[in-house]
């Protein structure tokens, strides 16, 4: 059955899908910040990536704090968004891989393949 919480998500992605999308080489980060992303550390991810965002003088970046992402043992996620729709998803994030996350990622166009969610997931790290 189909929550509340599930319904309000997909209207939030949706709406950073049609939001984003009016905006040429924009992006936007989003960072859990539910109780469980706090407590792995989610906060200090949060302002390590707008100290870097700030530091590189990116003004195509918005960085926003959401709830729960729904996959709590890999937490600290940070979901990147640009402005054709497409996500990745980082878990396991720490401080000192923000400046590489926007370095490579937003900077360069490359992911950062040891943050994937899913190279997590095939490692079984979560059923």
């Amino acid at each position: 059955m189909i929550t509340i919480q599930d319904l309000e998500k997909i209207r939030d992605e949706n709406n950073f899908k049609v939001n984003l999308s009016k905006k040429k080489n924009h992006f936007r980060i989003i960072v859990g910040m539910a109780t469980c992303g706090i407590t792995a550390g989610a906060k200090d991810v949060y302002e390590a990536l707008v100290h870097e965002v700030e530091m590189s003088g990116l003004k195509n970046v918005e960085i926003v704090e959401v709830g729960c992402i729904g996959e709590c043992a890999l937490e600290p996620i940070v979901e990147i968004y640009n402005s054709k729709g497409t996500r990745t998803t980082y878990c396991k994030v720490q401080p000192e891989d923000a400046e590489r996350i926007i370095n490579r990622h937003i900077n360069k166009g490359f992911v950062v393949e040891d943050l994937l969610l899913v190279k997590h997931k095939k490692a079984g790290e979560v059923k």
